[in-house]
């Protein structure tokens, strides 16, 4: 089982919906996919109503999600994790302990050949297209991540 895992800070915009994405495209019996936050901000609550909505029109259910704080235990529990901007992966390799840590993290949009942006905007203080055009990021993304992993 191939565990990975989606960062952003505050876990209940970008992460929710690249953790709801990529689940949807990967087998189940072979991956499972979390998210978390690096900040303590929305720990227990339900990812923002925008990215439910934004989600459910995609056919997704992201609802039953619910935010948590990254841990250091996540480096021994995933084998990816994938962070959504510069700002996330310093925070989460802030505290790797070694170099194999550090190995598992990666931007999500790092490998995405066709779009310049290579940081997943946060769109919590945008309006409804601000979270299409994020979930439209992250799902180029994940069927990219989904096709390498599969392959």
């Amino acid at each position: 089982m191939t565990r990975i895992l989606m960062v952003c800070l505050g876990n209940i915009c970008r992460s929710p919906l690249a953790h709801g994405i990529l689940e949807s495209k990967l087998p189940a019996d072979k991956f499972e996919v979390d998210s978390a936050g690096t900040a303590d901000y929305h720990i227990g609550k339900s990812p923002d109503h925008r990215s439910i909505a934004t989600a459910k029109g995609k056919g997704l259910d992201i609802s039953n999600q619910k935010c948590r704080q990254f841990e250091l235990s996540d480096f021994d529990n995933f084998d990816i994790i994938y962070v959504m901007d510069q700002s996330n992966y310093e925070n989460v390799v802030k505290l790797a302990r070694d170099t194999e840590d550090i190995a598992k993290v990666k931007l999500i949009l790092q490998d995405s050949q066709s779009s310049t942006i290579k940081e997943v905007p946060d769109p919590y203080w945008g309006n409804e297209e601000d979270f299409e055009d994020v979930f439209s990021l992250l799902d180029e993304a994940c069927e990219k991540i989904s096709y390498n992993l599969t392959i």
